[in-house]
Formats: C-alpha cells, sequence, structure tokens
C-alpha cells in the first residue's frame, strides 16, 4: 500500500447516529477513506448543528466531527422516508445508529429489516447501556455512564470528592472507539463468510473497559483482596511518584515516575534522593514522602521546573492548560493540526486530524443540511420524480 492511499477506500457507511459517540466513529472512518453519508433530520439535522459555540451562526462541534462526510436528509418517520432508508442500505456496508434500543424497530427500519434487504450490512447501534439488561431504554449522558462503571468513584483524592473527568470518557473510549472495533472486525468476518452481522455497542460497558487492570486484579485477588478505593492506590493517587503536584504559580505537574529507577532520578534531580527509600511504602511514611514533594514543587513556579527538569528522563511533564496544547511541538511534528481553506464557506480553518492517519487525509468541509441528498439518492437509482416526493 502506498503512502497516499486510503485503507478504507470503497467502504459505504450510512450514517444515522447524532451528537458525540457515532459521528466521532465514523469521522474515523471518512477520515481513513470510506464514504460517510450522513442522514439527517429535514427540518433541523445533527443537533450540533445548532450547539454554541458558533461561527457564523454554524455550530463549531458539528464542523469538527463532520468534515468528509455528506449529508442526506429522510424523514423517518414517514412511509416515503423508511422506505427509501430500506432501499438505500442494498448500497452500503455498514450502517451506524445511536437511538436508545427498540426505536428504529418501532420506525419500521431495525435490523431484521435492514439486514433482510441487505445481509452483508454491519449493523452497529450505540448506546448508552447497551441492547440488552434492566436499563436498556434508561436515559443519560457521558457523566452517567462513567459513573456507573465505577469510573467516577475510583479517581480523585483520598476521602475527598470523585474527579470531574472534564472529556467524554464514555462517549469517545467506550462509545466511538468499541464501534470502531466491531466494525471493522465484522468487516474481516464477513470477507471470510460473505455475511454481515449486528455490533452491540454499550458506552457504559465501553467506559468499564478502562478499570480492566484494577478491576480484574481486584477479582483475581478474590476473598483476600479489597475494593477499589479512590485515591489510595498506585495509579490514582496513592503512590507519591505518581500523582498531581501544584506549582507556585498554580500550575500543575503530572509526575509518572512510577517505577523506581525514574523516582530515584527525580529525587537526586530535585537534591532529596533519600525521598526514594519511603516512595513506595503504603500508610505514614509514603505520604510523609508526598507531602515533601507537595512542599518542593509549591516553592516555584513552573517555569523554574520546566529548566530544572529539562532534557532529563523522568516521567515528569507540565499540565497543559488552554490553548497551550495547539503550540505543542511534538504535536504538531505529528501533524494533529492542520490547516485547511473551506471555499465552500470562504474561511480558514485548523482542523484537528484524528489520531489513525495512515495515508493522506482529504479535507472536505462539513456539509450542509441535504446538501447532497440528489446525489446519494440519484447513484442508489432513485428517479427525479421520487426524489422530488421524499423533499416534499
Amino acid at each position: 500500500m502506498s503512502p497516499t492511499s486510503s485503507p478504507l477506500a470503497g467502504l459505504r457507511v450510512l450514517d444515522l447516529s447524532r451528537l458525540l459517540p457515532g459521528p466521532y466513529a465514523t469521522l474515523v472512518l471518512a477520515d481513513l477513506g470510506a464514504t460517510v453519508d450522513k442522514v439527517e433530520d429535514p427540518d433541523v439535522g445533527d443537533a450540533t448543528r445548532h450547539m454554541p459555540p458558533q461561527r457564523d451562526g454554524e455550530g463549531a462541534l458539528f464542523y469538527g466531527l463532520h468534515r468528509n462526510k455528506r449529508s442526506l436528509t429522510l424523514n423517518l418517520k414517514t412511509p416515503e422516508g423508511r422506505d427509501a432508508l430500506v432501499r438505500l442500505v442494498a448500497h452500503y456496508d455498514v450502517l451506524v445508529e445511536s437511538f436508545r434500543p427498540g426505536v428504529m424497530d418501532k420506525l419500521g427500519v431495525g435490523e431484521a429489516v435492514l439486514r433482510a434487504k441487505n445481509p452483508r450490512l454491519i449493523y452497529c447501534a450505540i448506546s448508552g447501556y447497551g441492547q440488552t439488561g434492566p436499563d436498556r431504554l434508561k436515559a443519560g449522558h457521558d457523566l452517567n455512564y462513567v459513573a456507573r462503571a465505577g469510573l467516577l468513584g475510583y479517581g480523585g483524592e483520598a476521602g475527598g470528592a470523585p474527579a470531574f473527568p472534564g472529556v467524554q470518557v464514555a462517549d469517545i473510549g467506550g462509545g466511538s472507539l468499541f464501534a470502531l472495533v466491531g466494525i471493522l472486525a465484522a468487516l474481516h468476518e464477513r470477507e471470510r463468510t460473505g455475511v454481515g452481522r449486528f455490533v452491540d455497542v454499550s458506552m457504559t460497558d465501553g467506559a468499564l473497559a478502562f478499570l480492566h487492570l484494577h478491576l480484574a486484579a481486584r477479582l483475581f485477588a478474590g476473598a483476600e483482596g479489597t475494593p477499589l478505593t479512590r485515591g489510595r492506590e498506585a495509579l490514582n493517587g496513592g503512590y507519591p511518584s505518581y500523582g498531581l503536584y501544584r506549582t507556585a504559580d498554580d500550575r500543575w505537574l503530572a509526575v509518572g515516575a512510577l517505577e523506581p529507577k525514574f523516582f530515584g532520578a527525580l529525587a537526586t534531580r530535585l537534591g532529596r534522593p533519600e525521598l526514594l527509600d519511603d516512595a513506595y511504602v503504603p500508610g505514614e511514611l509514603g505520604e510523609r514522602v508526598k507531602a515533601e514533594l507537595k512542599r518542593i514543587f509549591a516553592s516555584q513556579p513552573l517555569a523554574h521546573w520546566r529548566e530544572l527538569l529539562a532534557g532529563a528522563d523522568l516521567c515528569v511533564e507540565p499540565v497543559a492548560e488552554g490553548d497551550e496544547v495547539l503550540s505543542d511541538a511534538q504535536l504538531r511534528e505529528r501533524g494533529l493540526f492542520v490547516e485547511a481553506e473551506d471555499a465552500q464557506r470562504g474561511i480558514r480553518v485548523t482542523h484537528l486530524l484524528t489520531p489513525l492517519r495512515m495515508g493522506e487525509i482529504p479535507l472536505r468541509p462539513p456539509p450542509a443540511l441535504g446538501q447532497h441528498s440528489r446525489d446519494i439518492l440519484e447513484a442508489a437509482g432513485f428517479t427525479a420524480e421520487e426524489i422530488a416526493r421524499l423533499g416534499a
């Protein structure tokens, strides 16, 4: 494969999902070369089109999630819209939706109907709690899912409140990424069997995977183990060598010097090599080391620590704040921020690329609502009269 080829060229994806989890998954597919056609309600479209912040009346969230996609409007509450969707799936490899379980069935376009029309179709449903279980119909958002999965309870200061994650761990990590894994695995299976499959993605299940290391160890310990405890364990704040420390100018350092060789080198650089002696001792001795590190780092501003620790292999990083990440030399060198002209809108935009890049990524601007409806329907064999009726 040449460096400029697109790994998923020729793959056709019909995206009925909304908001974040499904659209980010299909953004990755689009960046890898798949043709992604987004099905939207003809009246309002995806809700992110209207959410703040906005630029010239257009939602920035929508813009950031829908480059390299096309937009088709269908009213799935009408017989004409439902019939059109059933006809369309014959031309696609993958369908992604993020409705609550059962909604597509109530509309008459559920998995059984669509895969009867196209047995090769891979149908991926992303939901909060999955397609089965007593809470499968329960409403929720990212914060609810990470709370239910135990992630919130594991992070934060010992004896204090859970740490607010600030980002959508369940949506992206539990929803988008596991949807991608499921879709790509199903595509590989289809090469062997010729048949698609249903992919059931629960954002809560996916969020639970972030506790795998800790919870698996807890399960193995059995009755001899102790429950996971906030702020008391090696990787959630219990060790002095793995934590966050405030500087004199109210900035923060992330110290991840978990191994003794790294923490010993850090302690030596700080002029306190003896701190290594009790750095991995639980209880009062370890807490004394942590308290001393807090005192040391709080004595000087971040710039001082940047200079002192520069060039040392210590697993210590400043906590980036605000727009600092945009000027990070490493991220810039990796090509994660790319400027491109949007001739359709007459603006220049910096795109945040998806991390997995396997060839040249096109940067076609996000579509206007229904911009490609006629093109998509004509390519699927709809007549001009049928397209007109759907538009009405």
